[in-house]
């Protein structure tokens, strides 16, 4: 009964025809107590209702099978990778665990879940990939590259059936994901259908208007172009088969996501794009003559065509890191038409169409260097970011990038994306060599920091003891590693300055005999148009800011201050000492939480102390009720970042309702007599200001004390700050 729950009668249909499919794939790789295990376990999941449906409605059994269907047919993938497909939900449902994987299947399957757990966990704590998490995830499923696999098979079946679904917000979310994550890591991984499919699919539910407009376009087109390759092909297949090579030639039309990229480049229509298609030439070679034929294939297609020579692509003296393959030219055709032609053997091609793991066939995984290697610079790459928010832009650009390889004087052979420079190479050797790099000898000629490096050319990095990384370096590098090494060493290296620029400064003021006043002298940075204490202080540094005119500034800003204050002697502040009463559970129905909800029960939190006009959120405690918490709280990182599903969101509504607020207020002062009356006095005069609490403790001569006043909103609070501020003796006032 619960099986028919479970299914439709649809979905029974298609179950059917899924197992039966991926029997006839995979039979030589399964095992035959594998389907009878996979059988038995999904048949109890079914029954007990444990695995469930996604965002999309999909049935979980029926989405795995799917997933483990193009991970056997389109990625060509094996075993462990086609069962780890299928028990993954039900493994993060906690229907079976690691162990219990591990037992009936083997260490290589567990390791594979594993992996896709922990980033189903990290999914579950932020269900958008931000800069830290995107970090998180790579470093996790760069483990073991079946992972990533997996993944990118899950999002390309998820792409494809919800197409029709009326979630449209869960559909565009997974489809820019697709386009910013999966589609460069298919592209760098060698899946290149994958890719093209990942990006038309996101485009489609993205920008539909645009899809469908060259989707039309194209098929007003087809019948012309098929007759334009047609043509085309014909004398090149002549010529081939008279050489006697063994081949057969495919043409294909660009992918709708490609032409839309080429229309926003070059700022024209449809009609203004003419390379639409490419022609591929596929030979069948034996291992030992593909070059040869491929290149003897060039050679009769750029005699019957001419070439571009700027665009020659040659991928079989030095494969791309993903084991591509393939030979590229573009040739002027038949009525002054650039078309693309692809020159590359069966194997080759397998490669390309399905990637590394058809490379793994051929080469087996321990040969995948360039892989790891890659694998390697990401995760120190993204180790030493920080949250930097531009990290998946410039991520995604590397992992589009074509390569140059660049040697060392000694003979080592370095990988560089197209386009890195002389400090490119030097930070990736070593950080302190990019520090100190002063230029280079490219083949032996003097060369600057700024060059562009090509293939096959040899470097030797030159120094200098005397250098320091410069800000315009950040526009002359273009890997990423380069760039936050750079930046690391810039943060270093202001921190120092300003440092410096601070000691100048006090000691000045030392030598005057002016005592300093830190509150004082924040004004006076407010007053010379300053946002942060950092770029004032920078400014010293660089000398834009004469030390003896701030201190002439400062001097005229205190006079200032101190004639516009009053002048009461009553009591030190040894002499008073209040106690402090608790109003932390308070309440108020001027609050919205989350969905637009009013009037429920909640309690500000003692830790930051909230008030009508500060920005908050909301924090579902253990035991059910609402902590509501300043945004600025000193706790809010560990609670987004931990607990990011009890966050709720929450807004003050409407106007003040007259409503007072527990506030703290820290004061900190030189301690004269009467300060504390000039500070109850102030207070006093406010209007709808009540002091409930105050505690003040004296030592050497300087108070710190602790206020607890009743206030209505942020406004009134940062004028009562203010005027407090400008009592005489007191440095400090900070909101508690």
């Amino acid at each position: 009964m619960e099986d028919i729950y479970f299914f439709t009668k649809e979905e029974k249909e298609q179950l059917i025809t899924l197992y039966k499919k991926l029997l006839r794939i995979s039979g030589d790789t399964l095992q035959k107590e594998d389907c009878h295990k996979i059988k038995n376990h999904l048949r109890k999941a079914a029954e007990n209702n444990i695995l469930k449906r996604n965002a999309f409605g999909m049935n979980p059994i029926i989405k795995e099978m799917q997933t483990a269907v193009i991970v056997s047919e389109e990625i060509g993938m094996k075993r462990a990778s086609i069962i780890a497909a299928m028990l993954n939900d039900s493994v993060i449902d906690g229907f079976y665990s690691i162990e219990e994987v591990e037992n009936e299947y083997g260490k290589d399957v567990a390791t594979i879940i594993k992996g896709l757990v922990k980033i189903n966990e990290l999914y579950a704590k932020s269900p958008t990939i931000e800069s830290e998490n995107f970090r998180n995830l790579i470093i996790s499923f760069a483990e073991d590259m079946r992972v990533i696999l997996i993944m990118i098979a899950d999002r390309v079946n998820i792409m494809r059936q919800i197409k029709n679904h009326i979630n449209n917000e869960a559909r565009l979310k997974v489809s820019n994901e697709a386009a910013y994550l999966y589609a460069p890591l298919a592209h760098k991984l060698g899946l290149y259908v994958i890719k093209s499919e990942l990006e038309d699919l996101s485009l489609k539910y993205t920008e539909r208007d645009v899809y469908y407009h060259i989707k039309d376009k194209l098929n007003e087109t087809k019948a012309s172009r098929d007759k334009y390759i047609e043509e085309f092909i014909a004398p090149i297949d002549k010529r081939l088969s008279e050489a006697g090579l063994k081949f057969h030639t495919k043409g294909r039309t660009k992918s709708i996501h490609s032409i839309y990229q080429k229309m926003k480049k070059q700022k024209c229509a449809f009609e203004g794009v003419y390379d639409l298609f490419a022609i591929r030439i596929i030979l069948d070679s034996e291992i030992d003559k593909e070059k040869q034929e491929c290149w003897q294939a060039y050679s009769i297609v750029t005699d019957m065509y001419m070439p571009n020579p700027k665009r020659l692509r040659d991928w079989l003296s030095v494969p791309k890191s993903n084991g591509y393959e393939s030979l590229h030219t573009t040739v002027m055709g038949p009525q002054g038409k650039w078309v693309e032609i692809q020159i590359r053997t069966e194997r080759m091609d397998d490669i390309a169409e399905r990637g590394l793991a058809a490379h793994w066939r051929y080469k087996g995984v321990k040969g995948e260097a360039g892989v790891d290697e890659w694998l390697t610079s990401i995760r120190e790459t993204l180790e030493n970011a920080g949250n930097d928010l531009e990290l998946m832009d410039r991520l995604k650009l590397e992992l589009y990038e074509d390569e140059v390889f660049v040697f060392t004087p000694k003979g080592d052979l370095y990988k560089l994306p197209k386009g890195a420079t002389v400090l490119d190479f030097a930070f990736t050797i070593h950080t302190k060599l990019g520090c100190k790099c002063i230029g280079a000898k490219i083949n032996g000629k003097n060369a600057q920091i700024k060059q562009a490096l090509n293939s096959g050319d040899q470097v030797e990095i030159m120094t200098s003891t005397s250098q320091t990384p410069k800000r315009d370096w950040l526009n002359v590098v273009s890997t990423s590693k380069a760039r936050n090494k750079i930046r690391q060493a810039l943060k270093e290296i202001e921190a120092k300055q300003v440092e410096f620029a601070k000691e100048t400064i006090e000691r000045k003021f030392k030598n005057r005999k002016i005592d300093y006043d830190d509150s004082i002298m924040m004004k006076l940075i407010k007053k010379f148009g300053y946002k942060t204490v950092t770029d004032f202080y920078q400014d010293v540094a660089d000398e834009k800011l004469d030390a003896n005119n701030i201190i002439d500034r400062f001097l005229e800003l205190k006079k200032r201050e101190t004639e516009s204050k009053e002048e009461i002697n009553y009591r030190s502040a040894e002499s008073y000492v209040k106690p402090e009463e608790d109003y932390s559970n308070f309440k108020d129905d001027v609050l919205v939480i989350d969905q637009n909800l009013k009037g429920i029960d909640f309690k500000l939190a003692k830790c930051c102390n909230p008030i009508y006009g500060d920005d908050v959120f909301g924090f579902v405690t253990i035991s059910g009720g609402i902590k509501i918490h300043r945004t600025d709280c000193p706790n809010a990182h560990e609670l987004k970042s931990r607990f990011g599903y009890r966050i709720v969101k929450a807004r003050w509504a409407g106007k003040s309702s007259g409503k007072q607020y527990p506030i703290s207020i820290k004061i900190i002062g030189h301690d004269d007599i009467g300060i504390v009356t000039n500070i109850t006095s102030i207070i006093s005069k406010e209007n709808n200001v009540t002091l409930r609490s105050i505690n003040i403790d004296s030592n050497d001569g300087l108070f710190s004390g602790m206020l607890t006043v009743m206030i209505d909103d942020t406004t009134k609070l940062e004028s009562l700050i203010k005027k407090l501020k400008t009592i005489k003796g007191v440095k400090q006032v900070n909101r508690g």
